[in-house]
This record gives C-alpha cells, structure tokens and sequence, in this order.
C-alpha cells in the first residue's frame, strides 16, 4: 500500500496571482501591501513566470512521479483559505486562495487535504465555510476542520484495496501558531484542536480511532506542530508520536509546520515524520534563513503492509520549486537534503541513503 505525503502546500497570495482567477491581490501585512510582490520578488531570483498558469503548471515534475509511484491515497497539508470572502483576521499574514483556482489541486488528484493548521481560518469562519464547501465540491476529502465540532473532528476515510480504508485524522496545535479561539466548537466552525501533549490528549485521540476505524483500516495523524525553523524534536513531541502508534492505533505520523524537512524515525514497525517541510509556496524570492535551504523539498512515498499498517519501504524524491513549480532537484541539491535528512535522523535511529537514480530511502 503506496502513499503520497507532502507537506505544507501554500497555494496563496503569489501562487494564486499566476493561476487563472487570481483573488484581489491587496494584502493585510506589515510590510508587503500586494500579493503580486511575491512574485516580483520570485521573477527576480528566477525570471519570468507564467500568467495565467494552467492549473497543474505549480506541480511541474511532481505530476510525473506522482504518476510513475501510482500512489493509493495523496494526502497534503493545505495551508491556505480558500475563498473570496473579506472576512479577513487580523493576524499579520493572511493566505487565501480563490475558489476557482481549486483545479489546480484536482490537477495533481490529491485525495485529501488536511486543514487543522494556522491559516485555513485566516479569511474568518465564513472563510472556512466556503473552504470546505469549495474542496468538497470538487470531490476533495478533508481532515481537522468542520461546520462543527463533530465534522471537524471526523477522520477523512479514503478508500484502498476491498473493504479497507485509511483514516486521516489532521490536528492542530499552538505551537505552530493556531489560535486555541479557532478550536470547532459544536455550533461553531472551527479546527480539530489539540491543546496539548499529554497522556490525556493520546487518550482521547485513542477513543476517536477506536470509535472509527474497522478491523481492517489503517489510520494516519496529520499534525501541525512546532516552529517554522529549526531541527530540535522535543521529547514531547518524541512521546507524543510514539504514544499515538503504542496506545492510539496510528499507523502513520505525518508531522509538519516546518519549512524544512526534518528527522524521521520508525517506531515499532510505524514511521514517523516529525516536519515534512514546505512543498509549494510563494517564499522563492525572499530572504532569510538560507541555512535550512527552504526552497528545498521532499516528496514522500510511504510503502506499509496493508495488513499491520508497518513499514515495508521509504521512499524519497527532492524537489526544488523554481519559478513558483516544483522540479526535481539537482545532484547537488539532493545530495544537501540526503545528508541533511541522514544527521537529523539517526537521533532516531534510522539512516538516509541516496540511490542512484538521485531518489534518497530510508535504509
């Protein structure tokens, strides 16, 4: 059973100023009044990008591996609004992306879009509202964000071989910047919100599995967690993971908020991902934290035993997003973010290798 994860996709202010129907450009920051800023700045790290896009021009060379993987289940991180609403918070950075532009999520077939993270409200509850109905409508599943407590609480059930399914739950929490105020309430629309770490938070998330999942399901926890920056895990986090594959029945952690990849370790047979790093976003022309080469990142191609839910392959293709497109990533590239990926994993007990097609797997 081959998956596709990835993570944040950021499809917002430049990204959606390309694409057909572009939103109103007119942005509530400190700094920066205009989305079509972003992408001044990105034509003139990289040159001239295309206007209108077609709606699959942001995946680039994703579209070929993804076809040549032919994964069960596509799964992202969808770190943005989408919605023409004015309902806009006050936040410092707002990410929306216009309703008509969602082709440009049918183009790569995701089958399911987390949303319990730090901008899927960021255009208010009717913001989300529209989100929700926008992505449904276009026969995407969604995770972590709901009309009410219940639905956003509910796992998205994506269907794979026979009767068996993989359950996606998606939480968010305040260390990767959710408001605790945008936790769903039961008359109000809100995000999957996960207050804490502790023993108590795996046992509730453990009660929801049980009460889901059939025999012969697989469950995957999609969490925004921590900072933008940085390689640190805390042991928190380490315990939390671990807690969810020992007392919960999550097969698969799927960890993200960080524009960079970050460790990887495998738990009992069960991997997890502690930050898949950013996929698509509009950051290509700005500066700052160059150490952790955000332009850089990762398709992941999780392998697991249909029966167990464990393990049986890793495997990993570096990207690079040049001119708001992901491509595949040079030699040199590739080989930063093998190594990178390898020190940051055997903490964890687990080794990166590059193979010589250029793809990396977890050895």
């Amino acid at each position: 059973m081959k998956l596709f994860l990835c993570g944040d996709v950021m499809t917002a202010r430049g990204i959606d100023q390309i694409l057909p129907h572009p939103s109103d450009p007119v942005l509530h920051e400190g700094y920066v009044k205009s989305a079509l800023e972003y992408l001044r700045l990105a034509e003139a790290r990289n040159g001239p990008i295309p206007r209108p896009a077609d709606p699959a021009y942001i995946w680039g060379d994703a579209l070929a591996e993804l076809e040549h993987a032919a994964p069960a289940a596509r799964i992202v991180n969808l770190e943005t609004a989408v919605t023409a609403s004015d309902d806009w918070l006050q936040k410092g950075i707002n990410y929306r992306m216009h309703p008509a532009n969602v082709a440009c999520l049918s183009a790569a077939r995701i089958s399911c879009c987390a949303l319990a993270n730090n901008h899927v409200l960021d255009w208010g509850r009717s913001g989300l509202l529209e989100t929700l109905a926008t992505l449904h409508a276009a026969g995407l599943k969604t995770a972590g964000a709901g009309a009410g407590r219940a639905m956003a609480e509910a796992p998205a059930a994506l269907p794979l071989d026979g009767a068996r399914r993989l359950l996606v739950f998606s939480f968010g929490m305040e260390s990767s910047g959710v408001p605790p105020a945008w936790a769903a309430r039961t008359d109000a629309p809100g995000v999957d919100f996960l207050p804490d770490l502790s023993a108590e938070s795996v046992a509730r998330v453990a009660d929801r599995v049980r009460a889901a999942a059939a025999s012969d399901d697989r469950v995957l926890a999609s969490i925004h967690w921590g900072p933008n920056w940085g390689y640190d895990t805390s042991d928190a986090e380490r315990r939390f993971a671990r807690q969810l594959i020992e007392r919960a029945g999550v097969d698969l952690v799927h960890g993200h908020s960080s524009h960079h990849p970050k460790g990887i370790e495998v738990h009992r047979g069960k991997l997890i991902l502690y930050g898949c790093g950013d996929f698509i976003n509009d950051y290509e022309g700005i500066g700052g934290h160059e150490a952790f080469r955000g332009d850089l990142g990762l398709m992941y191609f999780p392998t697991l035993d249909p029966a167990s839910g464990r393990l049986l392959q890793l495997e990993l293709v570096p990207t690079k997003l040049v001119r708001f497109r992901v491509t595949r990533a040079g030699a040199a590239d590739a080989r930063w973010l093998c190594d990178t990926l390898d020190r940051e994993s055997r903490r964890f007990g687990a080794r990166i290798g590059m193979r010589a097609d250029g793809r990396i797997e977890l050895q």
